[in-house]
């Protein structure tokens, strides 16, 4: 039998060095630790919003006293944080002065002419105005042209002044933005040289460094969000070196960021806003490396937590990357994991409308107080209470056995909210919760799927998250997808993403040139100074020259076109690099709008990604037990039944490597709970990741 490496008791301990993935969600905060033989353990404890670090440390806590860890002995700490984008959710980012070309600083304030809601009477303002009041906004006398020649050289008494003027205001960052500055960054580079002279305190944000690329309102909009999450976030990070260094673990904090790629705490609090999609990037990775783990590489992602739901496709192996994303209903122009995510989770609380409609979400009852069966103070319907009543949850084993849950406290709050009020009885009520939630996840597939041309049907569900093995039969029977992924640890695996991300660093400059008028030579230039900007990045890593590898890629449209398609770079084309990038480009605008034409391109930006190897993700779980898993019998309510079915209950570290199961049945484990529905049947695969298959065709297909 296989040494235990995944139980529950204080007998086990950890090889060292140790890897630590720490995951902070709206209802958990997730660690996964690694060490280096593969042995994995995990965590889950409830998160501390008033201060996320204080579940960090309690989480350490537990590393020590249960799993007999030497806290020295940490080699690496990963993190995924959402406070750059609660900062902005909030309100509580920096206050923040913005220097812009004279007679241009109120382009953050008029944005661009379109309306997302044409009819809305109410108007609100579809530009971030509230990162940089009015009175915050200072112009400076300076000009460059889109050629990059100074035509009106930078005035030292108006910058001076303008700095001296949002001094007084007590800024605690200055975003700079001056006209053409992706060109030529001269005027912007002798402005943060004066600001560190006149306010070493103050923080700055460039737009030549934060997003070197054409269009004023979006470069601008970028560099005000930076500004405004830095001071945030260089706090939040300081802060936690501070306590992991109190508590003795000596090794260097790493952040996950949107690309999907981590970043150190020391690298990544000079380009915060690219943290954004911190979190939901982790999980990605980590269904990313499930599937690979399986021979699978086209998939759909779907992490369902106590909050949320984040979707994401993967295609051939690689995440679907956006070059622009949004926070809070604003653009924010950074390349980041293309994840959609809707309010619907466990916690997700069911009401009632003013028509009399069942309505679930968006609003949850997240951690504090939480589902009524949590027994802290909530009375609100959730996702997780109706699981309860239903059966499919173990009141004994939620978290691990970590948290007991109360079904009678479940029952009145689905009975009194939802039940009575609908003329349901309580399990047709709870039924209807979990159908209408399913329901909203589905179309939130499809938003991601369908509608960049992806037949969903063709894509294997990789169902993660403390709920989604929950809903995943249900929602794959929605959406016609014969198979699902639950991996190995599928409550923890975007804290376990953390620990398979590779090191990765973006970044560019512009170009707008004709691709015609374009040399060899000067591609090679181009390049050749992203891959010295690359290597400053990874040095500051501390990784080495043949310790990465750098990607190109061109941004590139037709001429006159106003959006562009970034597209991969061949280094080893030759001379034919150029005659191959225009072919690429055509090929890629068939491919996504349905026509290509040959006229003319140009290149708008150049790109460099400089990029680790993922790590190792092969951890290894508990011992394979005998017996087949089987443990019990439980009454549960199904979808299409009418009075509860007695169904086999398995417990997943038990299950022996052919264990087939037919549905329905339930497969526990301490991070979450696999729902396998009549028609479909379970099997583990050889690193024992647990395959659903339909065997039951649907008779409308």
């Amino acid at each position: 039998m296989a040494s235990n490496r995944f139980v529950d008791g204080l007998e086990m301990r950890m090889e060292s060095p140790l890897a630590v993935g720490i995951d902070i969600g709206g209802t958990f905060t997730d660690v996964v630790g690694m060490d280096a033989s593969g042995a994995i353990r995990l965590l889950k404890i409830p998160s501390t919003k008033a201060d996320p670090s204080k579940a960090v440390r309690q989480s350490f806590a537990v590393m020590q006293t249960q799993w007999g860890v030497s806290l020295a002995s940490v080699a690496r700490v990963v993190h995924g944080t959402t406070v750059a984008t609660n900062a902005v959710l909030e309100r509580k980012g920096a206050r923040v002065g913005l220097l812009a070309t004279a007679g241009f600083r109120d382009v953050l304030e008029i944005g661009r002419s379109y309306r997302r809601n044409i009819y809305d009477l109410g108007v609100e303002a579809s530009s971030p105005v509230f990162l940089v009041p009015r009175h915050l906004r200072r112009g400076v006398t300076e000009r460059i042209s889109a050629k990059g020649d100074i035509v009106t050289p930078l005035d030292a008494a108006s910058l001076r002044g303008a700095i001296a003027e949002l001094i007084a205001q007590e800024v605690d960052a200055i975003a700079v933005a001056f006209l053409f500055s992706f060109v030529n960054p001269a005027h912007e580079r002798e402005a943060a040289r004066v600001i560190g002279e006149m306010a070493p305190g103050v923080m700055v944000s460039l737009s030549c460094d934060v997003d070197p690329a054409f269009r004023e309102f979006e470069r601008t909009s970028i560099t005000a969000f930076d500004a405004y999450v830095k001071p945030v976030l260089d706090r939040y990070l300081e802060a936690m070196e501070l306590d992991l260094a109190a508590i003795g673990v000596r090794a260097p904090l790493q952040v996950m960021q949107s690309r999907g790629g981590v970043a150190a705490a020391a690298v990544a609090r000079h380009r915060p806003v690219r943290l954004f999609l911190s979190g939901p990037a982790a999980g990605v990775i980590g269904g990313q490396a499930a599937g690979a783990a399986v021979g699978r590489d086209d998939l759909i992602t779907c992490d369902i937590g106590g909050t949320s739901c984040d979707i994401a496709l993967i295609r051939k192996g690689v995440p679907l990357i956006r070059a622009e994303g949004m926070i809070d209903g604003y653009p924010v122009r950074i390349p980041m994991v293309d994840v959609n995510a809707i309010g619907a989770g466990g916690g997700s609380i069911a009401w009632i409308d003013g028509a009399g409609g069942l309505r679930v979400g968006p609003h949850s009852a997240g951690a504090e107080p939480g589902p009524a069966c949590y027994d802290r103070g909530g009375d609100e319907a959730t996702i997780t209470d109706a699981s309860l009543v239903l059966g499919y949850l173990n009141p004994d084993y939620f978290a691990g056995g970590t948290l007991r849950l109360d079904p009678r406290l479940a029952a009145a709050a689905i009975e009194s909210r939802i039940a009575r009020p609908l003329g349901l009885s309580l399990h047709d009520a709870a039924l209807g919760m979990r159908r209408v939630l399913n329901a909203q996840m589905a179309e939130g597939i499809r938003l991601v799927s369908v509608r960049r041309g992806c037949d969903p049907r063709t894509a294997s569900l990789v169902a993660f998250g403390g709920a989604g093995p929950l809903h995943a039969t249900a929602l794959a029977d929605e959406l016609g997808i014969t198979s699902i992924i639950v991996p190995r640890f599928p409550g923890v695996l975007s804290a376990f993403g953390l620990l398979c991300a590779p090191t990765e660093h973006e970044v560019a400059s512009a170009c707008h040139r004709d691709l015609a008028d374009l040399s060899v030579a000067e591609l090679d230039d181009a390049f050749a100074l992203l891959d010295h900007r690359c290597a400053a990045l990874m040095t500051a890593e501390g990784i080495a020259a043949g310790g990465y590898r750098i990607w190109h890629s061109a941004d590139v449209c037709y001429v006159g076109q106003s959006h562009f398609i970034e597209i991969p770079v061949d280094a080893t084309s030759g001379d034919d690099v150029l005659s191959r990038l225009y072919r690429d480009f055509l090929d890629a605008h068939d491919r996504l709008y349905g026509h290509g034409a040959e006229l003319p391109a140009r290149i708008v930006n150049f790109r460099a990604t400089a990029r680790t190897a993922p790590a190792p993700s092969n951890g290894t779980g508990c011992a394979i037990g005998g017996g087949g898993g089987r443990k019990a019998m439980r009454d549960i309510v199904l979808a299409e039944g009418d009075s509860a079915t007695s169904v086999p209950i398995f417990e997943r570290d038990a299950l022996l490597p052919a264990a087939e199961i037919v549905g329905p049945a339930i497969v526990e484990q301490a991070d979450t709970t696999t729902l396998i529905e009549p028609g479909w049947r379970g099997r583990l695969a050889p690193d024992r990741t647990l395959l659903l298959d339909r065997i039951v065709t649907r008779t409308s297909e």
